[in-house]
């Protein structure tokens, strides 16, 4: 029988708590459904009032994964949905998670969170702009924390603060607060970014999504700044054999994995790794909602 349980006055049916999803810990649904209850407090204002696309695993990464935009059958009536602009579906909707409840519903299934650069009050008015750091192998990420350096400072002459988080994969986001702004034009803001860093770092960076440009160089991906396209939320599990997070790191760990000695290992960040990094550096990410650290995109 499956168990119910009350969060915050909604009864939720959390079911096979102990299915295990990420094999090589042996970490279970239980396990997952516990790590975000315990980071709600930080995952939430990524999601809050951003329709989330689902990245779904209920198998665990090793079964079938499949990416959903549309509120999954059976999406209780208390979880909010908005309209969303989509050419090929004028009606369409997504979920907003914007609560605890909302929040374990949704982990229930077994999600990565994905969320655009704008909220649902203002489509394609980014007030985020992103670069995900993709490396070709033999390049790691401690390539892309050597990108991420050269890009953070380009970005600062710019006028613009940015913020670093590993992808919970191989690579490295970094994250920057903007003014709102039409995604039009932080896309070509971004790209600009993105080419001039391939013509000063070219045997590191390229800015082609290509796959034979990109062995042993970081793959500078720009795109996620269209309206349509959505990142990895901040504080998500990732589809992964090992339960990985993409959460945010310090600019002083992004530095030190840029060294010549540097492990890769070093910012994979895993599920157990979240709650103590919150005690020790609070969220990395805060600025992100602070209006007076959005820059404007030139």
């Amino acid at each position: 029988m499956t168990p119910l349980t009350e969060v915050e006055g909604r009864r939720l049916a959390l079911s096979n708590l102990d299915k295990v999803l990420h094999p090589v810990t042996g970490t279970t649904k239980g396990e997952l459904l516990h790590y975000y209850a315990t980071v709600g407090a930080a995952i939430l204002p990524h999601l809050r009032d951003r329709p989330v696309s689902f990245l779904r695993y209920p198998d665990g990464p090793e079964g079938q994964l499949f990416f959903t935009k549309n509120p999954p059958p059976g999406t209780p009536s208390w979880v909010r949905t908005t309209p969303v602009p989509r050419s090929e579906a004028p009606r369409a909707r997504q979920v907003v998670v914007e609560d605890l409840a909302s929040l374990m519903w949704a982990a229930n299934l077994v999600v990565e969170f994905h969320t655009p650069q704008w909220r649902a009050a203002s489509p394609a008015v980014a007030d985020r702009l992103v670069f995900d750091l993709d490396p070709g192998p033999p390049a790691t990420v401690v390539e892309c924390c050597r990108v991420a350096l050269h890009l953070r400072e380009r970005l600062a002459a710019d006028g613009l603060d940015a913020f670093a988080k590993t992808s919970g994969s191989k690579g490295l986001h970094l994250l920057v607060p903007v003014v709102p702004t039409p995604s039009p034009l932080v896309s070509a803001y971004a790209r600009k970014l993105a080419v001039e860093a391939e013509a000063a770092l070219p045997r590191l960076v390229v800015h082609r999504m290509a796959r034979a440009l990109r062995p042993g160089k970081v793959f500078v991906d720009h795109s996620q700044n269209a309206a349509a396209k959505t990142t990895a939320t901040p504080y998500t599990l990732r589809a992964r054999p090992l339960p990985m997070v993409s959460a945010p790191v310090t600019w002083e760990e992004v530095e030190e994995c840029a060294g010549a000695t540097a492990d890769p290992e070093s910012l994979v960040l895993l599920m157990d790794d979240i709650a103590p990094r919150l005690e020790r550096y609070g969220e990395l990410l805060a600025p992100l909602f602070a209006p007076e650290r959005a820059g404007d995109v030139p």
